[in-house]
């Protein structure tokens, strides 16, 4: 009788230590990439040969709940801001002794003689808001505002 006891408590140890583990982790892995691609905005147009990715948690959700709608603000005024914030973005990227270089890790090639076009000059503006707002830094003499 104890023998049998013995296997069975042997036998449900040696089933136990089968779980589902990686099935569940395998789960996780394509929710976090499902996430990953929900948080991410490519904007990118062949004829010009440009491709702007943002990759920031939070972003996709915060344009599409929060930012002000497409055609609030005219294609002039976003191009304005963008070249005001694209110069100062690249200042901090070049000074990381002075300011953190977890945020501005790359310059941006803004040039303001292309026509980008409204869209990229709506999210790469908004996408500033965003990052000023989350971050609390402000890249111009103003304050940023939704």
């Amino acid at each position: 009788m104890k023998t049998i006891l013995y296997i069975l408590v042997v036998f449900s140890f040696i089933i136990g230590c089968h779980s589902t583990k990686p099935v569940a982790a395998s789960n996780s892995e394509e929710q976090l990439d499902a996430e990953k691609l929900s948080d991410t905005v490519t904007i990118a147009n062949d004829d010009l040969e440009y491709e702007i990715i943002i990759i920031e948690p939070g972003f996709n959700f915060w344009l599409a709940s929060i930012a002000k709608p497409e055609g609030f603000y005219s294609q002039e005024y976003l191009e304005n801001r963008n070249r005001i914030y694209v110069t100062e973005w690249n200042n901090r990227v070049l000074q990381p002794q002075r300011y953190n270089s977890n945020l501005y890790q790359m310059q941006i090639d803004y040039q303001p003689q292309i026509d980008y076009g409204y869209e990229v000059n709506y999210k790469l503006y908004n996408y500033f808001i965003y990052f000023q707002l989350t971050y609390k830094q402000q890249l111009a003499g103003f304050v940023p505002r939704i």
